[in-house]
């Protein structure tokens, strides 16, 4: 299987390359992102909802196609009730399960079942507040489709210790581009799943390998520590022996944890590349995805080490780093003209915004 995982739709020769392209820099980006920060301490966190809108339309737009750029509408006090209703419940949760365990409990599974139509309004929320070339994108998944693609899928994933992982990830693909829409032309993906099992190979492959290694060695420090004839009872009489076998403990747990995530990057990048290739709008204009999945594993995890050691001051650098990779790594082939396509689209907000914004243009954090 080769890195990219998958061989992208072949266009017709006739379609035009489209290539997306980012033009942020990290420089920028970290004045923004500090003073987010900083503001959203000052505020004990009721700015994150103003710094979530300016993060975005700065991304978005700095994300360009064909000359265009996307666009970021939401309102942050909109965001910001949403959250709040979001700790209301939590809250009301927490006090229930430490007062009236039974209510707790039902209001944990009532919550659980929830979840999928938070994640449906999250979805929509964030394509409708989403535009490119001033048409609106919106979303038209329902809440059993959430419930299959994240609720179910997400047990079936863990029951199954990742064997059908690639079911579960083309019931989550399917409902979140299968159910987008550019104005008024739908878009449809629809990946294979024998595709989707492909890109289990090189993952389970990596992950077993690693496991074998991780233990081995563990094995030898374990041999090597009972020759030494450590008194451990001695060390864990002492405060600065315990200290000491606890930081041990927790770091061997540390190769396993970025062997795990690895192996989820891994994953992650080919099924993105399988469900962009299978995704085709308004039935004539084509996706395609080219990421490298060991690329896109080492920019995930040298990203999260560089932010760890500089206390999050890399953050900035590392969020455009992996925003311009993506995009890069993406291509729009389209079917003639695409400033004569666009110019045919209806944007469909004008039906259906005011109501929504008025009424339901709430954003969960799902």
């Amino acid at each position: 299987m080769n890195d990219t995982a998958s061989a992208e739709t072949r266009p017709a020769p006739s379609m035009r390359r489209e290539p997306f392209t980012f033009t942020g820099t990290g420089r920028e980006y970290f004045g923004i992102w500090i003073v987010n920060v900083l503001l959203t301490i000052l505020t004990l966190g009721i700015y994150s909802a103003w710094a979530k809108v300016r993060r975005n339309r700065y991304f978005y737009g700095n994300t360009r196609l064909a000359g265009g750029s996307f666009d970021y509408h939401a309102r942050p006090v909109r965001i910001l009730i949403g959250r709040l209703i979001v700790l209301v419940v939590l809250l009301v949760y927490n006090a229930a399960v430490q007062f009236v365990p039974l209510v707790g409990g039902l209001i944990g599974v009532a919550f659980l079942f929830a979840v999928p139509w938070f994640v449906m309004r999250g979805l929509r929320f964030s394509a409708r507040m989403t535009s490119y070339r001033n048409v609106r994108f919106d979303f038209s998944g329902g809440y059993w489709g959430a419930f299959l693609a994240y609720l179910l899928g997400g047990m079936l994933t863990w029951g199954s210790l990742g064997l059908l992982a690639p079911i579960a990830s083309q019931w989550a693909w399917n409902y979140t581009l299968g159910n987008l829409r550019y104005g008024d032309r739908p878009i449809s993906c629809d990946p294979r799943l024998e595709k989707l099992y492909g890109q289990l190979i090189m993952p389970a492959a990596v992950l077993i390998v690693g496991v074998m290694a991780l233990l081995a060695a563990a094995a030898g420090v374990f041999i090597l520590a009972s020759g030494l004839e450590l008194d451990f009872d001695q060390q864990l009489s002492s405060d600065v022996g315990l200290f000491g076998i606890l930081t041990a403990v927790y770091t061997a747990f540390l190769p396993f944890f970025l062997l795990y995530v690895l192996v989820g990057m891994l994953y992650r990048a080919g099924t993105r590349n399988i469900a962009f290739n299978e995704t085709v709008i308004d039935g004539r204009h084509l996706l395609a995805s080219r990421i490298s999945r060991w690329r896109f594993a080492w920019i995930a995890i040298s990203n999260f080490f560089a932010t760890v050691f500089t206390l999050g001051l890399a953050r900035p650098w590392a969020a455009v780093r992996m925003a311009r990779y993506l995009a890069t790594a993406t291509v729009l082939y389209s079917a003639g003209s695409l400033d004569d396509y666009l110019s045919t689209v209806k944007d469909t907000t004008g039906v259906v915004g005011a109501e929504y914004m008025d009424v339901e243009g709430l954003d969960f954090g799902f």
